[in-house]
């Protein structure tokens, strides 16, 4: 059997006031364009889940997350065709600053009850249960 690569990427649900959680979605261009995802990022050698979030929030969304507010919910294993991806899931209730999409893409947030109603890659299907199970 052929080696295939292991990805790594952090990924955050962050969670309003309203129990709506943010979903970004994927911008064209990019491998998967269109379906909505958690926002977060590959993990960076050297680098542990938490900071990849606390970095990637930034530079994707603009807000300051701080690692105490973010909490490992569940994650994902999933084989695609060229690449193996290992993606924890955190939940993160408090941050500073406001959600802005910095990259031109589209931002939902989005009611538990209405999460399965948004395309979203292959892996990230199987984290829903566990979101929906938490905030229902």
């Amino acid at each position: 059997m052929a080696d295939i690569k292991l990805t790594l990427v952090a990924a955050c649900a962050l969670v309003d006031a309203d129990k709506r959680v943010l979903l970004a979605q994927r911008p064209e261009g990019k491998a998967l364009a269109g379906l909505w995802e958690f926002p977060g990022g590959k993990i960076e050698p050297g680098e542990r889940p938490e900071q990849t979030l606390i970095r990637e929030l930034h530079e994707e969304i603009g807000i300051t997350v701080s690692e105490p507010c973010l909490a490992p919910l569940t994650f994902a294993s999933h084989a695609y065709e060229t690449f193996h991806l290992l993606m924890p899931l955190y939940i993160c209730r408090r941050w500073e600053g406001m959600v802005v999409a910095r990259e031109g893409q589209q931002l939902a947030w989005v009611r538990a009850s209405k999460l399965r109603d948004y395309p979203m890659p292959p892996a990230d299907i199987p984290l829903l249960p566990h979101l929906i199970d938490l905030l229902l």
